[in-house]
């Protein structure tokens, strides 16, 4: 039991099947909860004191992450320990979706907007400007952050998430979800981006999940080493994409039971959500 552990970044609800990656129809969150109850247990039985909880998305139909606010949203109301962040679309086609959604974020217990390029979009597609523009000027409006998914190649690249940063990282908090995803993201970030930008002014945030197992041990060093970002880092589980076990146990390997792992796993939540 990890008691008093603050968890920026789990997910609730469950995927439909689907044919990922052109295979059969699969189930793969299988620790994903459908109820508000279900969830909360999980917390109790993990000892997790606070957290952040997102809907849970991945399948390409933009009514089923959507769909999911909602139950995010009563989760955030029901129980103290828990806020709330609302998924939200990059895409022009999703425009009303988003506008629905949007509606909420001055709702109490929502503390961030979601988004992702898993489903489609590009940070640097013009299509996707309004959307996005809308998107941070809501989290600006409302003192919201911002929660991007960021992984290896593609439209998630830290390359190019790193737009995102330029334009609106001096004004709105950005989380970069997963340490820039793999290997190469966590080489342009360790290695100096994310400082740069620490540097630089802008709010930028970022969480282990995912990360590969030499990263926080470089990550913890960088930060000792630069003498800033200790205030940047937070833990996430990442459920029902990753195991709260797992990943909390390898951030504390990283951060012993120094300064930084209060920080990590309870005061940086505490001030950014």
């Amino acid at each position: 039991m990890a008691a008093g552990v603050h968890d920026a970044h789990r997910h609730i609800g469950a995927l439909p099947a689907f044919p990922f990656y052109g295979g059969p129809a699969i189930r793969a969150d299988l620790t994903a909860r459908e109820t508000v109850k279900a969830f909360l247990a999980d917390l109790d039985a993990e000892g997790t004191e606070r957290t952040l909880v997102l809907p849970n998305y991945g399948v390409p139909n933009p009514e089923v992450a959507f769909g999911l606010n909602e139950l995010a949203l009563e989760a955030a109301q029901a129980d103290e320990r828990v806020r709330c962040g609302l998924w939200i679309s990059p895409k022009a086609s999703d425009a009303e979706r988003n506008t629905a959604a949007l509606a909420l974020a001055g709702e109490d217990g929502v503390a961030a907007l979601k988004t992702s390029f898993l489903l489609g979009g590009a940070a640097d597609d013009e299509g996707c400007l309004e959307q996005l523009g809308r998107m941070f000027a809501a989290a600006e409006q409302h003192d919201l952050t911002v929660h991007i998914h960021t992984s290896p190649g593609g439209a998630s690249d830290i390359d190019r998430i790193g737009d995102l940063v330029e334009r609106w990282g001096d004004d709105v908090r950005i989380h970069l979800v997963h340490l820039g995803g793999g290997m190469s993201g966590h080489m342009k970030l360790i290695g100096g981006r994310f400082f740069d930008w620490i540097e630089r002014g802008k709010r930028v945030y970022s969480d282990t999940s995912w990360a590969i197992g030499f990263a926080a041990v470089w990550l913890v060093a960088e930060i000792e080493r630069r003498g800033i970002g200790h205030d940047r880092i937070l833990f996430a589980s990442d459920i029902p994409w990753g195991d709260h076990a797992g990943e909390l146990a390898r951030m504390q390997a990283a951060v012993k039971d120094g300064e930084l792992g209060r920080l990590f796993l309870r005061e940086n939540f505490e001030a950014l959500y």
